[in-house]
């Protein structure tokens, strides 16, 4: 059973003059991690909006576990459903790795007395232990960075991970790493992943690949490949 569906989705700026987006209907599963690739323009990082409910489409619908996404509670979702990961990371350069961890945990509301632990566990699972975790994280590298940026989006133990180019910052064996992480979460803890690439080795790593192409240029969105 697919946990999100598009269903003739559309996006277009200036009252539908300009369009972005136009007839999608892409599936995403449980259990496997998907790539959006496409040349810039092409719309990727709108359709990443459109899924994490940060943007509302103009035409056709999200079902998220066949329930419309503009019709239920978009905080909710956001905070709950969704993980959203950055190529420039977001993290709050002041706090160390543990304490972003922390804060995303006490925005999405997540209760119980063993919230640091369950912080050190999911960078654990990044691989940021020991002074990694308590060093603040303008400290780190990028790698270090964007696998703390994992974890944070971790928190709240969302069912769906989006990341927005989260290698376009790396050198290749730091993306390796990175891409080895999302592939985990996927295939070992069923989560479904969806990374908006450029690179064709994030794309060659992925189990779907759905490419965008330009409206202007291409017309109509092609099926996955």
């Amino acid at each position: 059973m697919s946990i999100l569906k598009l269903e003739n989705l559309g996006y277009s700026y200036d009252s539908g003059k300009t369009p972005v987006l136009e007839n999608l209907n892409y599936e995403f599963e449980n259990g496997k991690l998907y790539a959006v690739t496409g040349r810039s323009g092409a719309g990727k990082t709108t359709l990443l909006s459109l899924l994490s409910g940060l943007a509302t489409a103009t035409s056709g619908r999200i079902m998220y576990l066949d329930c419309d996404v503009s019709k239920i509670d978009r905080y909710r979702y956001r905070s709950r459903s969704v993980g959203v990961v950055f190529q420039n990371f977001n993290l709050l350069p002041h706090l160390n790795a543990v304490e972003n961890v922390l804060l995303s945990m006490d925005i999405a509301g997540v209760k119980g007395g063993m919230k640091k632990a369950k912080a050190l566990e999911l960078l654990a699972k990044v691989d940021i232990t020991g002074p990694l975790a308590k060093r603040r994280v303008l400290k780190l590298s990028g790698g270090e960075q964007q696998r703390v940026a994992i974890a944070r989006a971790l928190s709240f133990d969302p069912q769906i991970l989006l990341a927005d180019e989260p290698t376009g910052n790396l050198d290749l064996d730091t993306q390796d790493q990175v891409i080895s992480i999302f592939s985990n979460l996927a295939h070992a803890e069923n989560k479904c992943v969806i990374i908006v690439t450029h690179s064709p080795q994030v794309a060659q790593s992925a189990d779907v690949v759905y490419q965008l192409k330009t409206i202007r240029s291409a017309g109509k969105q092609p099926a996955k490949t």
